[in-house]
Formats: C-alpha cells, structure tokens, sequence
C-alpha cells in the first residue's frame, strides 16, 4: 500500500533536510519525483544520488510556480518548502519580515495547489497532498508570531483543500512536526537556555529527524492512508499533548 509505481510526485523545497529525506523515501518506493528548490544547483547532489528530476521556482512568484508546474502530470504534492522568519515578539516584529514569511510558506503553498490540482484533476486518478506545517500552528511558542501564524494559515489552507477536492478523490493533510535540528533551527534552539526546557516539556525528549517527518509524509500520500483527509498530524514528540 506504499508502493507508488507509476505516480510522479512534486516535493518543493527538496534542498533541505525535511524535503530531502522525503524525496529520498519517495524514490526508494517506487514514485517518480519532480525536486524543487529556488536554484537547480542546490538540488544536484540529491538529484544524482536518486534520480529525481530537478526543477526550480520561486515561491513568492506566481508566475514562476505556474510556468514551472503548468506542464507537469502530477499525482501527488509535498509542499515542503518554507522560511523560518525571525525569533520576535509581536511588538517587536518586523512586518517586511512576516510578510516574507507568509508568502513563502502559506501563500507559495496555495498558489502550488493552485496550479498543480488542475492536472490531478484532468488525469482523472485521484492524488494526495501533504503540506508541511508546524507545531507552531498548534500552540503558542514564544517569539514564533510570524511562523506560528503562517503554518496556521497552512493549517486552514489543507482543510478547506481537503474539503473542496475530496469530490475528485483527491487527499490534502498536513504534518505537524517539532523541532528538526537543521541549520534553520539550530540558530534558535540549539541554545541550550532554549531547547533544554523545551525538550523537558516534551514526553519522548528528543528532537526529531528528517526521517521522522519523512516517513509519516510517505504514509499520508500513500493508498495506506485513504481515508484519511484534512488532518493535522503532529509529529512532536507528544508535545502538544500536554
């Protein structure tokens, strides 16, 4: 029920941890992947080490995501790619800053949607989308007001997706992981002032892997789960049900 011969699948923002280890488990059952990333260069080594095909977009560009999508034949959508913003309180936020960031990571998801459901529609085979979101869409986590807010609108984007394409049979969920100790991260919550309280909160302890948020993407996409639509599934660590 994994197996995904025969199904092109689009990852955007394949050139970091999360998106990268997604391709690699999609490639190893069987899909054919489609990698984006803002630059070919930055796909290179992931593209010769699984044959992937490369693509780059810009995800503040409409008209780059739609020249880029347009004319592909896609069953299924990981929208993986996403910009961390700043550490700010709301007083202190830079709103250049969050504007930034909620194009990237809610409206350059949606206007992917946008242009990629028309070809999931037209082949007539159903599909899945799996948007990656946050557990900063799910609790308050401070200084996270322009992250926190744009997964939330992520959140909302794969609800009303999942409602308005379940009549094509086409699945939209999202992932809600913790902290991936990537470079992104790293610069916040690898202080140990920082990560070491948030890790005492959190039932398992631990930060996550790429891989951990990789395999639950495969399964949401996968005919294992279909039945399964407009769901946040956090991957914390038990964080958030506390």
């Amino acid at each position: 029920m994994t197996d995904f011969n025969g199904r092109t699948i689009l990852v955007t923002g394949a050139s970091g941890g999360i998106g990268g280890a997604t391709v690699r488990q999609l490639t190893t059952a069987g899909a054919k992947v489609i990698a984006a990333a803002r630059t070919l260069d930055s796909l290179s080594v992931l593209c010769d080490e699984t044959g992937a095909q490369p693509v780059a977009f810009d995800l503040t560009s409409e008209q780059s995501i739609k020249d880029a999508i347009e004319g592909l034949d896609l069953w299924g959508v990981v929208n993986c790619g996403g910009f961390g913003g700043e550490i700010a309180t709301p007083q202190d936020t830079d709103i250049d800053v969050f504007d930034k960031v909620i194009s990237i990571n809610a409206r350059g998801a949606l206007l992917v949607i946008k242009h990629a459901v028309p070809s999931m529609i037209r082949q007539g085979q159903g599909g899945a989308i799996v948007n990656v979101s946050s557990q900063a869409s799910l609790v308050a986590l401070t200084g996270h007001i322009s992250y926190g807010s744009s997964k939330a609108a992520l959140d909302n984007i794969t609800r009303v997706s999942a409602l308005e394409l379940g009549k094509h049979n086409i699945r939209v969920n999202s992932v809600n992981p913790t902290v991936v100790m990537t470079d992104m991260s790293n610069f916040y919550w690898g202080r140990p002032e920082i990560g070491g309280p948030f890790l005492e909160q959190m039932p398992l302890g631990r930060w996550a892997t790429v891989d951990d948020v990789a395999a639950p993407i495969v399964f949401l996409l996968s005919d294992a789960a279909s039945m399964i639509t407009g769901v946040s599934l956090p991957i914390d660590g038990g964080y958030t049900s506390r």
